[in-house]
């Protein structure tokens, strides 16, 4: 059973590259603070680690 990462959008994405914004969209993330559960693969692990100065992982 794989455990779960809570990301949280803690910076606007408004004046990142589109790869950035697509990148948080695909998280399902799309107002300020909001928080989403996603599973803890390699997968959202990597997609975090491309936009670090947007998220915050949340425990």
């Amino acid at each position: 059973m794989e455990g779960k990462i809570k990301i949280k959008l803690v910076r606007s994405p408004i004046c990142t590259p589109e790869k950035q914004k697509r990148v948080v969209k695909g998280l399902g993330l799309r107002k300020l603070n909001q928080v989403v559960e996603r599973p803890d693969t390699p997968v959202f692990r990597g997609m975090v680690k491309k936009v670090p100065h947007l998220l915050k992982v949340v425990e």
